[in-house]
């Protein structure tokens, strides 16, 4: 069993793949599948991502730095919104961001993120790593890494690691487990290199799973055997 857990979410998980905008069913299982993880006694921090509302790669017409930083917007504004949806089934929340400064923001200060755990808080971090040029793969890395996470959960849309794609090749090999180094040397495409280099440099696991496949996030928490595994050389 993992006691806290930091868990890296796609923004598409808001309103389904290929899709933009809320969803209001995919919402209501997001807020089920988190809750089942609170439910069990796990401290839960959350990074989510931005590409239900807009991706910063997408908008080539300016520079990167200031793309990356509306991307990093919104990572608030689904912050925000997962907020008031888990709140609403009466799960506690706090959304803290060194980027903006609304009401029902709060700053990052470790100190007060342990007390949000202590006193039952889900905690999402958002608006990335405050810098751009950084992917919330390194957000994700590096916030489990300071609220000291035992493991960082990738929820996606594929169930593990897999030497090639799934979905274009029928024969593709998923590990249940496998080593950083072995992922990079095999040039899987996993995190990127920056998030890589955080959780093997603190010895991090991750965990990835198709957080779709309902009780996964569960299953993971427990330390049963669910998607693939990533552990430290």
């Amino acid at each position: 069993m993992y006691k806290k857990v930091l868990i890296k979410l796609s923004g598409e998980v808001m309103c389904g793949e290929g899709s933009r905008g809320f969803d209001q069913n995919n919402i209501n299982y997001l807020v089920k599948e988190i809750s089942q993880v609170v439910d069990y006694g796990t401290n839960v921090g959350i990074v989510i991502g931005a590409g239900n509302i807009f991706r910063g790669e997408e908008l080539s017409e300016i520079p990167h730095s200031l793309a990356d930083q509306i991307g990093m917007l919104g990572t608030v504004i689904n912050g925000l919104y997962l907020k008031g949806a888990l709140e609403k089934h009466g799960v506690k929340c706090v959304v803290v961001s060194q980027i903006s400064s609304l009401p029902s923001i709060r700053p990052i200060h470790y100190d007060d993120i342990n007390l949000y755990f202590d006193a039952g808080y889900v905690v999402v971090f958002a608006g990335g790593t405050s810098n751009p040029f950084f992917t919330t793969d390194t957000a994700a890395a590096l916030r489990a890494v300071e609220m000291g996470a035992s493991v960082l959960i990738k929820a996606t849309k594929v169930d593990g690691v897999y030497d090639s794609d799934p979905k274009k090749n029928k024969s593709a090999h998923r590990f249940e487990k496998i080593s950083y180094q072995q992922a990079i040397k095999l040039g899987l495409k996993v995190m990127d290199m920056e998030a890589f280099s955080i959780c093997g440099r603190y010895k991090l696991p991750i965990v990835v799973l198709n957080f779709f496949e309902e009780g996964a996030l569960l299953k993971a928490v427990r330390g049963e055997n669910i998607g693939s595994i990533i552990l430290p050389d």
